[in-house]
């Protein structure tokens, strides 16, 4: 597991990938693009035959590049970390603060795999998967990536709340280019944690997060509305433009919260203490239809529904 710690001593995790089953899916995809690569060099010789030999050793490197290098890049970059080898294994190249990674990851990570694996026949990246603490190669390192597990037992997928929803596009004006991944990793381990953690600690590092966030995006945290409630607002927007910057427009999503959790009226949260739940739900709005004095149904017990513009169904 990860360990990144907070002040209180409580580990927040990601589920790095073993050593083994990293192993074993590169090998898949050395396997299957050596494959290619020997399919595509022999029909690109048997086409090319009449080239001299310098011509032909450019284009035997320029295939190299091609199929053992780019097409992996390309690969990782469009299914977004999960190369044929990793879905085999169920594993996936997330960034250091869990998000999905993009092609600069995938370059750097491709670019140094040509001297930790292909040149070094993979000592290099099973040493400095072995040495470091989250089983990181050194493409790793440079790229800001890390290999997890993407698949886990029943149960033991990390959930993270939603907002309550008259918090959701309340926050997309925000800049939120300055904050660090680090504080998106703690803020995301934070949300999935929360319900396990003592009341007192938990208001206290949603207190310390919100002020940390604040910072870094240039507005204040508001004071109407519970710090874990904010995290998980800003934390729902940035989500929703991974999602709009990878597939296009999309919905709102992520505002039904806990059944039973928030009213329907829409009304601003009341900040609660450290004891209750670290979400407050709004407070219901009182109503403002009086039933209509006199009503003749009421005083002489007739069934006969009142005059409302529209007839009933029949």
């Amino acid at each position: 597991m990860s360990e990144l710690v907070t002040g209180e001593a409580v580990a927040l995790e990601l589920r790095p990938a073993k050593l083994p089953s990293r192993a074993l899916a590169v090998l898949i995809d050395l396997v299957v693009a050596f494959f290619v690569y020997i399919v595509v060099t022999i029909a690109v010789v048997a086409a090319t035959a009449s080239l001299d030999d310098a011509a032909a050793a450019a284009l035997s490197v320029a295939l190299f590049l091609l199929v053992l290098v780019g097409i992996p890049i390309a690969v990782e970059t469009l299914s977004r970390g999960r190369s044929l080898g990793k879905l085999a294994c169920g594993l996936r190249v997330v960034r250091d603060d869990g998000g999905p990674i993009r092609f600069r990851h995938a370059l750097v990570r491709g670019a140094v795999g040509v001297v930790e694996i292909l040149m070094t026949f993979g000592v290099v990246a099973c040493i400095a998967s072995l040495v470091s603490a989250r089983g990181r190669r050194v493409g790793d390192v440079f790229a800001g990536t890390l290999v997890v597990r993407e698949r886990v037992p029943t149960g033991q997928a990390a959930f993270v709340p939603p907002p309550p929803p008259w918090l959701v596009g309340r926050f997309a004006q925000l800049d939120l280019s300055a904050v660090p991944e680090g504080l998106w990793l703690a803020v995301r381990q934070y949300l999935t944690r929360m319900r396990q953690l003592d009341p007192q600690v938990g208001w206290g590092m949603a207190e310390r997060l919100a002020a940390d966030l604040a910072a870094h995006t240039g507005a204040p945290a508001p004071s109407d509305v519970p710090p874990a409630a904010f995290l998980a607002a800003v934390m729902h927007e940035r989500q929703s433009r991974e999602a709009q910057r990878a597939f296009g427009s999309v919905g709102q999503v992520g505002q039904v919260g806990f059944p039973g959790a928030y009213g329907g009226h829409g009304q601003p949260g009341v900040v609660v203490p450290p004891a209750t739940a670290p979400f407050a739900p709004p407070a219901p709005a009182p109503s403002s239809v009086a039933p209509p004095a006199g009503n003749p149904a009421s005083e002489t017990g007739s069934s006969e529904p009142p005059a409302t513009g529209f007839a009933p169904p029949a």
